[in-house]
């Protein structure tokens, strides 16, 4: 998931563009009103959505869907934009229900969604980064989501100095935990809001195929996204729950980026008519469910009720009923027994899973034999004569 950005020879890009302009803030009360929704409050004399507009006319990005919350706010927003741009773009104002969100926003509008990418602007984004260079990065690495950050401003008393006890106590509002690769072109890691309250954990399995992690305190959100159509649509279809597209449909998209997903052309395979890749010769038992952006290698069986979600399982594994795997790798040859769960685990060719086994954030060394009915948690299990077992 590209973060840095740059431009790109060329104007012709197959995007849509969503303008996410608010409504009548509470948070904004009194400068906004039902008389000046947000959209409209002036910055430097201006109605601050005037910035991302010329922005997007500058990059030659003149199709245009602008939401807004509310209908009042919505007529108001859009008899603005027919005066200040008419003959300049091309415009539909959406009018959505108030305080859904920015993903609840894009989730209603959904049906308007029909371009291969969809570039994503806050409406109340000043900047001078012109967002085709966004959409020219975006395509560039063929990326899943493409987010622009900047360094977080630093406000006075943060950096004050004082050793008074309110100013210990202040925090910045807004920080975020980035981890970027070492080129700063791709985004690792992410933790804002609440998950900063908790213990943050990073996946071995990001680490392992990154080689090397930088992480970052200084960096914002700036609000500006490029997504890949089909993976939005999917994840707010799938996930009705998420609200914002920083807290919850980004970290999710980060979280999930090494698991097959969009890179099917690297398997030589297509996605079936579920969005999965099941080889011809695999056998599945009743009620089982190999689940979308999951692979299912040459030659391997499976018993009933089992279920597979965002996983990938090798060839010629022999996986027993009632069996659940989420977000892990299993190689090939390996066997797993009745009443399994694995989670958010790499378990390595030719290993053995007895009955009931229960494995979270563990890897498996080849070869190695899983005890029944034993339970590991973040742990790396192998043969003592080859490794050395933390």
């Amino acid at each position: 998931m590209p973060v840095a950005v740059g431009l790109k020879g060329g104007s012709e890009m197959d995007f849509q563009v969503v303008v996410l302009a608010g409504g009548t803030s509470k948070n904004l009360v009194p400068l906004v009103s039902e008389e000046v929704p947000k959209a409209l409050l002036p910055v430097a004399n201006r109605p601050v959505l005037s910035y991302v507009l010329d922005l997007l006319e500058q990059s030659n990005l003149k199709d245009l869907i602008v939401v807004v919350e509310g209908e009042d706010a919505a007529v108001r927003v859009g008899g603005w934009i027919s005066s200040a741009y008419v003959d300049r773009l091309h415009v539909e104002v959406a009018a959505v229900s108030e305080d859904v969100g920015t993903a609840g926003a894009l989730r209603a509008i959904g049906h308007h969604l029909t371009a291969h990418d969809i570039l994503v602007v806050s409406g109340d984004l000043v900047c001078d980064i012109p967002p085709g260079a966004v959409a020219a990065a975006h395509r560039r690495h063929d990326a899943a989501v493409t987010a622009m950050l900047c360094s977080a401003p630093i406000s006075g008393p943060l950096e004050s100095g004082s050793t008074g006890a309110k100013d210990k106590a202040k925090k910045p509002a807004r920080i975020n935990i980035v981890g970027l690769d070492p080129t700063k072109q791709f985004l690792l890691f992410i933790a804002a809001g609440a998950e900063l309250e908790k213990d943050i954990r990073v996946q071995k399995s990001i680490l392992r195929a990154a080689g090397q992690m930088e992480m970052h305190a200084d960096l914002m959100d700036a609000h500006l996204y490029a997504f890949k159509r089909s993976v939005l649509q999917e994840v707010l279809s799938r996930k009705e729950s998420f609200e914002s597209l920083k807290r919850d449909v980004l970290p999710y998209l980060v979280r999930s980026q090494l698991v097959i997903g969009e890179a099917n052309h690297l398997s030589g395979y297509s996605f079936s008519s579920h969005n999965n890749i099941i080889h011809p010769s695999a056998v599945l038992g009743s009620k089982t469910t190999v689940g979308p952006q999951c692979m299912l290698g040459e030659g391997s069986q499976m018993g009933d009720k089992c279920s597979v979600k965002r996983s990938v399982l090798g060839r010629h594994c022999r996986i027993g009923s009632n069996v659940k795997v989420v977000n892990s790798v299993i190689m090939n040859y390996v066997t797993i027994g009745d009443g399994c769960s694995i989670q958010g685990s790499v378990v390595c060719s030719n290993v053995q899973l007895q009955d009931r086994v229960v494995l979270k954030d563990c890897q498996v060394g080849a070869g190695f034999v899983v005890s029944a009915g034993s339970e590991h948690k973040g742990e790396s299990l192998a043969k003592k004569d080859k490794f050395q077992t933390p």
